[in-house]
């Protein structure tokens, strides 16, 4: 059956890809993203795959949430699935160095967007009758600690106990609440949070980003078809496991890969 996905931030990188995979299913998807430039180019590319409505939307703003929300279900009568995929990162500097506005727009996105989106998509399940809600992981989840990307960290590792906590709290509701782990994906966002001013560091950083990463054309599929087919309350979907890591690793010396210099030679670098 036909389903209706709200994707935050999926105008480009891995939110575009999984719009655009869940298209390819059939399904009905609201693209949003801060930019009307960047919302209308994207809608009229993923247009081609199915049924797409386009929505600007700051996630950092609780009524820009229902917004959205109302406009899918005036569109589309309900809504499924709520994807918070949103998130912005700092400079890759050290702490005591980053701009005040930097780390207020980085905790508000990523940390705050996300608890203003669940709570919008909540309320609205629960009144509908059903519905999933899945949070985005990143670097700093599973408590790895990179100097330089400490504010972006702490705002992933605060969404892995938010979404843990409030899955408890949703036992028994028809609503199911998980995350998404996409692992090592090569988009503007990583490299953007990844390279600092140190090229010894950043060299030896693309070695094991080209060991460890996968495009979004290779994962965003697999989330699909797990987002779709969870039926677990607090899932934790994980693309980059342990044991698929150590075996990229020992397959490292036969396996040579290249994922991240076409993002690198970029001009401009911006965040998805």
């Amino acid at each position: 059956m036909s389903q209706v996905i709200v994707i935050t931030g999926s105008t480009r990188g891995i939110g575009y890809g999984l719009a655009a995979e869940f298209l390819k299913r059939g399904h009905s998807v609201v693209v949003t993203g801060r930019s009307g430039e960047a919302v209308g180019r994207a809608t009229a590319e993923l247009g081609r795959f199915g049924t797409v409505l386009g929505q600007v939307l700051d996630v950092r703003s609780l009524a820009a949430n229902q917004a959205t929300w109302d406009a899918a279900v005036a569109r589309f009568g309900r809504v499924d699935m709520w994807i918070a995929n949103a998130g912005v990162a700092t400079d890759h500097v050290p702490f005591a160095e980053l701009p005040d506005e930097q780390i207020a727009a980085t905790l508000d996105t990523n940390l705050a967007g996300t608890l203003y989106g669940t709570r919008v998509a909540l309320a609205g399940m629960l009144k509908q009758g059903g519905g999933r809600i899945y949070t985005f992981e990143g670097f700093g989840s599973n408590d790895m600690m990179k100097p330089g990307i400490v504010v972006y960290g702490t705002t992933k590792r605060a969404i892995r106990y938010f979404t843990r906590a409030l899955a408890k709290e949703c036992a028994g509701t028809p609503v199911l609440i998980g995350s998404l782990s996409p692992g090592m994906v090569p988009t503007d966002l990583l490299v953007y949070s990844s390279r600092g001013n140190d090229p010894v560091a950043w060299a030896r950083a693309k070695r094991i980003m080209n060991i460890l990463a996968d495009r979004v054309e290779d994962v965003t599929p697999w989330l699909v078809e797990q987002a779709l087919a969870n039926t677990k309350q607090g899932a934790s979907i994980e693309w980059l496991t342990r044991p698929r890591a150590f075996g990229r690793f020992l397959l490292a010396p036969f396996r040579r890969r290249d994922l991240i210099s076409a993002i690198e030679a970029r001009a401009n670098v911006v965040v998805r």
